[in-house]
C-alpha cells in the first residue's frame, strides 16, 4: 500500500479542520408575530441546530433552503406571496442566521361549495358543522381551521348514523393573482343506520334488567352521543368495573347495526372508612358498608356511620330499581342525626321513602319524610342547656318532598366548565301528623368557568336561596330552619352562626335564606393553586335582609384523595365580628 505523502496529509488535515463543526446556529426571525413566527421557526431546518454541532458547509446548504421553507410554512395560514431576506454570519464558534420575513397579503376565501345529501343536511348537529365551514368565507384562508371544520363535519355524519359516509371531493383552489381561494367539498352520506339488538355480555343480572339504562330503542337512528350516554349511565350505576359500548359495524347490514356492551362486575361489597376533618364538623371517623347489588334484580343497600366532634350520624338506605327507560327506583331509608353547632343542638330520627327517576335530563325525586326529635337553639358555644335565652323544643314533622337536581361538567375530578343546580320543595298537609304546618322552597346553584392561558384560572360562582311558610316557627327543628355562615356559606363566620336573633340576642335561625359567593382560583402548577373569594348573605325572617360579608384567601391542592380547600376568611364591615376563621373542605367541585 502506498503511503500518503507528508505534505498531502498536512493539506487534508487543514481542509478537515476548516469544515469541523461549530457549536450551533442562533436563528432570529423578525417581521411576523405568533402564530406565524412560531410556524416559521419550526418550519426552518436551521432551528434544529440550536444545540447541535453543524459544519460550515451544512450551515450554508441549510441557509440556501431556508427561503423556500419559510414560504412553505406560511402557506397553511393563507400567505402565498411572502418575501424573505436573510443574513448569515459567524459569531465566535456559532452561526447567527437572521430571517426578515414579509408575509404579504393573505389569501381570502371568496366562495365555499358544499354538496351534502338532503337527509343528512336536515340534521341539526350536521347543519351546525356545515355552518362552521361556511363561516370561513370572506376570511383569510387557514388550512388548519379548514381541516378541523371539514373533519368535524365528517365526524358528525358518522356520529349521526351515516356509517358509510365518504368524502368524495375536498379541494382548495388558490388563485395567487387575485389572492383568493375557493373551497369545494362533496360528501356521499349514504344510508342512515338504525339500532338493531343490544347484546349485554358479562352481566350478573336477570335478562332485560339493564334495558332500563338504554337511552334509545331498537329501530331508532344510530347516535354516538346516545352510546356515550349509555356508557356513562352504566358506569354511574356502579355495578361494573368494566363497561365497553361498541357498535358492531363490521356485521352491520340493511341499515341496521347491533350494539355490543362488554361488562365485568365490580366488587360486590365495599367497605369504606377512615378519618376526616372539616371545620363545620371537626375531626371524625367515617365507616360504611355498601352492597352494590343484593340480588340479580339489582337491589342496592348502603349503610354509613359518622362519628365527629360536632356531628354523629347513622344511616341506611335500600334501593329497588324498577323497569323502564328512565332509571326509576324506589328507596327507603332511615337516618339518626346528632348535630351540635355553635348555635344549636338536635337529635333527630328521620324515615324516608321516595321514588327517583330521570326526567328531561334532570334527576327527579318524589317522597315522604317522617322526622322526630329534640332540639335546642340559641346557644353560644358549649353553654349549659339551662342558660337563660336558650330555647328548647321537641318536634314531629311528616312532610312530602319533591326535588330536581342536575349537574354537567367536562371533568368531574377537576371541572373546567360545569354547573350544578338543586331545587327542592317540602310541605306538610296542614297539621296532619305534624306539630307545625309548613311549606318550604330551596335552591342551590354553582357555576365553574376556566379561563386564561392553559385554563389555569377558574371563576366559581355559587348561590343559595330559601323561603319557608309556617304557622309555628318555634316548632321547627334546626334542620328545617335557615342559618348562614360556614365552609359552604359565608366564609369568615362560623358554621350556622348567622341568622335572626331572639329577644336575648341569640341566633335561632330564620324563615328565609339568601347567600351568594364569587371566587377566583389561579393554579401555579397542575395540582397547586390559590384562591381569593368574597361571600355575602344571611338568614332572615320577614323582609329585614341585612347581608353579612366575608372575604379571604385560600390554598388549593388536587391531592390523591380529592380536592382539598383551605381558606382563611374574615368578616367585612362588621364591628361585632372580627378575626380570622379557618375553613377546610375536602371533596369534588360539584
Amino acid at each position: 500500500m502506498r503511503r500518503i505523502p507528508r505534505r498531502l496529509s498536512l493539506l487534508l488535515t487543514l481542509v478537515l479542520l476548516s469544515t469541523q463543526a461549530h457549536a450551533g446556529v442562533q436563528l432570529v426571525v423578525d417581521g411576523v408575530d405568533d402564530p406565524l413566527k412560531a410556524a416559521v421557526t419550526s418550519g426552518v431546518e436551521l432551528s434544529q441546530y440550536a444545540t447541535r454541532e453543524v459544519s460550515d458547509a451544512q450551515v450554508r446548504r441549510l441557509y440556501e433552503r431556508a427561503t423556500d421553507q419559510v414560504r412553505a410554512s406560511l402557506e397553511p395560514y393563507g400567505y402565498y406571496d411572502a418575501t424573505v431576506n436573510g443574513d448569515l454570519r459567524q459569531v465566535g464558534k456559532d452561526w447567527q442566521v437572521t430571517l426578515h420575513v414579509q408575509p404579504g397579503t393573505p389569501v381570502t376565501v371568496i366562495a365555499i361549495d358544499i354538496q351534502l345529501d338532503k337527509d343528512a343536511a336536515e340534521i341539526a348537529e350536521i347543519r351546525r358543522a356545515q355552518r362552521v365551514i361556511e363561516r370561513l368565507k370572506d376570511k383569510p384562508l387557514n388550512h388548519g381551521s379548514y381541516d378541523a371544520a371539514r373533519d368535524a363535519l365528517s365526524a358528525q355524519l358518522i356520529a349521526n348514523g351515516f356509517l358509510d359516509a365518504r368524502l368524495l371531493t375536498h379541494r382548495v383552489e388558490v388563485t395567487r393573482a387575485t389572492r383568493s381561494a375557493t373551497i369545494k367539498l362533496t360528501w356521499q352520506a349514504g344510508q342512515r343506520y338504525r339500532y338493531g339488538k343490544v347484546n349485554f355480555e358479562g352481566s350478573q343480572f336477570n335478562d332485560g334488567f339493564l334495558d332500563r339504562y338504554l337511552p334509545f330503542k331498537s329501530g331508532d337512528y344510530f347516535s354516538q352521543s346516545q352510546l356515550l350516554q349509555l356508557q356513562q349511565a352504566l358506569n354511574g350505576a356502579d355495578y361494573f368495573a368494566v363497561v365497553n359500548v361498541l357498535p358492531d359495524v363490521d356485521t352491520a347490514k340493511a341499515g341496521v347495526v347491533d350494539i355490543d356492551v362488554q361488562l365485568a362486575p365490580a366488587r360486590r361489597t365495599i367497605y369504606t372508612g377512615g378519618p376526616f376533618i372539616g371545620t363545620d364538623t371537626g375531626f371524625g371517623l367515617r365507616g360504611g358498608i355498601e352492597r352494590r347489588w343484593v340480588n340479580r334484580r339489582g337491589h342496592k343497600w348502603k349503610n354509613e356511620l359518622v362519628l365527629a366532634q360536632r356531628l354523629k350520624t347513622l344511616s341506611t338506605l335500600y334501593s329497588i330499581p324498577l323497569p323502564g327507560d328512565n332509571q326509576r327506583s324506589y328507596n327507603v331509608g332511615a337516618n339518626y342525626r346528632d348535630a351540635n353547632t355553635d348555635t344549636s343542638q338536635s337529635r333527630t330520627l328521620e324515615l324516608v321513602a321516595n321514588e327517583t327517576r330521570l326526567w328531561h335530563g334532570w334527576t327527579r325525586t318524589l317522597g315522604v319524610h317522617a322526622l322526630d326529635g329534640t332540639f335546642t337553639v340559641g346557644k353560644i358555644g358549649n353553654e349549659p342547656d339551662n342558660t337563660p335565652g336558650i330555647e328548647h323544643g321537641r318536634s314531629t314533622e311528616v312532610f312530602a318532598e319533591a326535588s330536581l337536581s342536575r349537574k354537567q361538567a367536562d371533568n368531574f375530578d377537576f371541572v373546567h366548565q360545569g354547573w350544578s343546580v338543586n331545587l327542592a320543595a317540602r310541605s306538610t298537609v296542614g297539621n296532619l301528623l305534624s306539630d307545625a304546618g309548613f311549606s318550604q322552597l330551596t335552591a342551590d346553584a354553582k357555576w365553574i368557568h376556566a379561563f386564561g392561558e392553559r385554563q389555569r384560572n377558574r371563576l366559581i360562582l355559587r348561590g343559595s336561596a330559601g323561603y319557608t311558610w309556617t304557622d309555628d316557627f318555634t316548632a321547627l327543628p334546626p334542620m328545617l330552619r335557615f342559618f348562614a355562615g360556614g365552609d359552604r356559606s359565608v366564609r369568615g363566620y362560623g358554621y350556622q352562626t348567622i341568622g335572626p336573633l331572639n329577644s336575648d340576642g341569640r341566633v335561632i335561625g330564620g324563615k328565609s335564606l339568601l347567600v351568594a359567593s364569587t371566587e377566583v382560583e389561579h393554579y401555579f402548577t397542575r395540582n397547586w393553586g390559590m384562591a381569593a373569594f368574597v361571600d355575602a348573605g344571611n338568614a332572615f325572617s320577614g323582609v329585614d335582609y341585612q347581608p353579612k360579608i366575608g372575604a379571604g384567601l385560600g390554598v388549593r391542592w388536587r391531592s390523591p384523595v380529592g380536592m382539598i380547600r383551605v381558606d382563611l376568611g374574615t368578616p367585612i364591615h362588621n364591628s361585632q365580628a372580627h378575626g380570622i376563621e379557618l375553613h377546610l373542605v375536602i371533596g369534588p367541585d360539584l
